[in-house]
């Protein structure tokens, strides 16, 4: 009897929802108003654009590595073919920082959304965390909303994706109105200022732009479920990107050109407060952009969760996680015990309080932009030692794309260290970073002590044998 596997049951669309919806999920409804207020309009559009270059180089390189090994747990594969064991686990760990922090911020955002909706629910004092009160009701619509998407994820890929197409086009539609009613109501005076506080404003907002435009590589992580032919994989990868980069640059652009920066500072919600104001102060259409920004919210939760939960499944298949969260449900054929161990961090998520919004993005855009660097090395080193090696989507010049997605990597990396004027905050975002590497490290020296490296190596072999 043959182990099972995961249903190859993903078409089209379901790719593309999959992929847009995790990248323009929440960020765009809760944070675009703190990077025009950071860097100015001009200056948090030339931001993303800068983070949409290195998202496109380090895309390009996803795209022929995922069409030429489609298998569950993409960086992890990409980085063992080409480097190793060890490489192979601290890309795929370092990922997985990444989406973890972004389910867990969605169960944070949700709250903060669903205020707009119905002021003053946040009712019954529990704590202050980072000069900010927690209550029961506002954590209890996170937990809730945690729970809801935990169990969609856990009866199947199918249900995920169906459920994530129909919200995709929600936040569409939300969207589509913002950009079009601040087209004819906005203004080029409200722009202004352009830039805002300098070099130091363009990068603080820089370094935020991983965290916004993660969610193409869950497509990596799923490929095991995808039923289309490996060229098409990469195809709509990039195509996802390319989509991301032009919707936050429009939506910067909507929410500047209709709100002031006093508006805009004094507001809580700027984007829905931006569709008010450019239907001529209609409450009404502001619930309606922040509907779409529930569906985003939830597209991104549902994303990463399937990403995250198929990036510790395949480091627990290979052999350097423990078995138990390698399994698949015997009906849903979902990683269902990886699935859960991230519902539990999500449903925490929210006693936090609102200040985890940043110190998660930050913290989590760190670990992709370590993924990604990985990523990129594990191209260029592939190029050259499996020159031989199928590639259904390959890339012309793409040695030069893999070495500048490498640099633009690197760069910036380097923006969230200590003594530049973006680094981590000291001491939670560091914390999160920390306490991440030590659980990694742990796991997977016990978990090899166990099972042995040898038996890693074999089994890695094993599933990459089976796409070659």
């Amino acid at each position: 009897m043959s182990d099972p596997q995961l249903k190859r049951i993903l078409g089209n669309k379901d790719v593309l929802a999959l992929a847009f919806g995790a990248m323009i999920g929440w960020g765009w409804v809760v944070t675009a108003g703190l990077w025009i207020t950071e860097a100015g309009s001009l200056g948090a559009i030339l931001a993303f654009l800068i983070g949409g270059l290195l998202v496109v180089l380090v895309g390009l390189t996803y795209a022929e590595l995922t069409a030429a090994l489609p298998l569950a747990g993409g960086e992890l594969v990409f980085s063992y073919k080409a480097m190793g064991r060890v490489a192979s686990f601290v890309t795929t760990w370092a990922v997985i920082l990444g989406y973890v922090s972004v389910v867990a911020f969605e169960a944070v955002a949700l709250p903060t959304v669903f205020e707009y909706l119905v002021p003053n629910y946040s009712q019954g004092y529990l704590y202050t965390v980072a000069d900010w009160d927690v209550t029961a009701t506002w954590a209890g619509v996170g937990m809730v909303g945690s729970i809801l998407i935990t169990w969609i994820n856990y009866r199947g890929v199918k249900l995920s994706t169906s459920v994530n197409v129909i919200l995709t086009l929600l936040i569409l539609l939300a969207g589509v109105l913002l950009i079009t009613g601040s087209t004819a109501a906005g203004n080029m005076q409200n722009m202004e200022p352009f830039f805002e506080k300098g070099t130091a404003g363009l990068l603080t907002v820089v370094i935020m732009t991983p965290f916004m435009f993660v969610g193409f590589d869950v497509i990596p992580q799923a490929a095991e479920e995808i039923n289309l032919p490996r060229r098409r994989i990469g195809q709509l990868l990039i195509i996802s990107v390319l989509m991301a980069v032009v919707w936050y640059v429009a939506i910067i652009f909507g929410v500047s050109r209709v709100l002031n920066p006093s508006e805009i500072a004094g507001s809580n919600l700027v984007t829905a407060d931006a569709m008010a104001k450019a239907f001529g102060g209609s409450q009404l259409m502001g619930n309606v952009l922040v509907l779409g920004g529930i569906g985003g919210i939830l597209t991104s939760w549902i994303g990463f969760f399937i990403g995250g939960s198929r990036a510790i499944y395949a480091l627990a298949r290979g052999g350097m996680l423990p078995k138990f969260l390698g399994e698949l449900h015997p009906k849903y054929q979902t990683p269902h015990k990886a699935i859960l161990l991230i519902g539990v961090i999500s449903t925490l998520a929210p006693l936090l309080g609102r200040p985890a919004l940043e110190w998660l993005v930050d913290a989590g855009g760190l670990g992709l932009v370590v993924a990604w660097l990985m990523v990129a090395v594990s191209f260029v080193v592939l190029r050259k030692k499996e020159p031989d090696l199928k590639r259904p989507f390959y890339l012309r010049n793409g040695k030069l794309i893999g070495w500048a997605a490498i640099i633009m990597s690197v760069g910036i990396g380097v923006l969230y260290m200590p003594g530049m004027p973006s680094a981590l905050i000291w001491p939670y975002e560091w914390l999160i970073v920390g306490v991440w590497a030590v659980l990694g490290f742990v796991f997977y020296k016990i978990t090899i002590k166990k099972y042995g490296a040898k038996s890693a190596d074999e089994k890695m072999k094993k599933e990459i044998d089976r796409v070659l």
